[in-house]
């Protein structure tokens, strides 16, 4: 055989030999003990779902398995948990909705009240209807098992500050603060944090449409005001807002804040006609 053909495969059978030999190696260094059915581990930790570490001499030498060694790294490249866009900074708040049809968006502020949403989501329940929740802070710390109500029939639950102040009267720290702390019991109640926000009174300012914006939420004022909060009537807060409907409208009333037994009697009156004269009660959608 000539010499070059030889040398040739010498070469090959000691490249295969070594081939060999690491492949023994690499099964003895890690893997499965298929025999006592126990399954390597890193150092330092325990396997999902195992009771604590692995008997038997194993256990001494365990190490990464292949397959675990592969995937751990991923979890570094991992995708950032998605996050909703800021919205942008506005100058003044949405009064209603537009391009909506026959729809109309009824709202409740400063609860929830254990003694008065109650009935406010009972009606609602019983007419399939959605509607938009603007609490309080120190209301919603208090009745969280309220805002969890309200969020499984599908309501929407917005921002209406903590202690219900005058919003231009204060520094903009301590609007950060109203508006950053009732967010914070919403998402902590609900698992995430309110879309919407409506300043009390409807005294708005630069720095409350600012830091409304950093917190994720857009600002909504009303189209028609009931006035429920002067306990006028039952009747003239029906008339109120059945004489205000139209597409689009926002319709502002409340379940806290003093007496709402006018509020939610009114509810269970105007709602009913509302739904007959084929408007469709909604919520806004982000």
């Amino acid at each position: 055989m000539p010499s070059g053909r030889r040398a040739v495969l010498r070469l090959a059978a000691a490249l295969g030999a070594t081939a060999t030999v690491g492949v023994f190696a690499a099964d003895r260094f890690a893997g499965p003990d298929t025999a006592n059915g126990a399954v390597s581990t890193p150092r330092g930790t325990s396997g999902a779902g195992n009771a604590g570490p692995a008997a038997g001499p194993q256990a001494q030498g365990a190490r990464l398995s292949p397959s675990a060694y592969r995937l751990q790294p991923m979890t570094a490249y991992a995708p950032p948990a998605f996050r909703r866009a800021l919205p942008p900074v506005r100058q003044r708040p949405f009064a209603g909705m537009s391009g909506v049809g026959r729809s109309m968006v009824l709202t409740f502020d400063d609860g929830p009240d254990p003694r008065y949403t109650p009935g406010i989501l009972e009606t609602l329940r019983q007419y399939g209807c959605r509607a938009m929740f603007f609490v309080c802070g120190e209301m919603a710390v208090e009745n969280q098992d309220l805002l969890r109500e309200m969020d499984a029939d599908g309501h929407v639950v917005g921002n209406h500050t903590w202690s219900h102040p005058l919003i231009p009267k204060l520094r903009p720290s301590r609007i950060r603060d109203e508006l950053g702390s009732t967010s914070e019991v919403v998402e902590r109640a609900l698992g995430a944090a309110p879309l919407w926000y409506r300043a009390p009174y409807g005294a708005w300012n630069r720095h409350s449409f600012e830091i409304g914006a950093e917190l994720g939420m857009e600002p909504l004022a009303w189209t028609v005001d009931t006035l429920d909060w002067k306990e006028p009537g039952t009747g003239t807060i029906v008339r109120r807002v059945l004489d205000g409907a139209a597409p689009g409208v926002v319709v502002l009333s409340h379940d806290a804040g003093g007496d709402r037994s006018q509020s939610v009697a009114a509810l269970r009156r105007y709602l009913p006609e509302l739904l007959d004269a084929g408007y469709h009660i909604t919520v806004p959608r982000r």
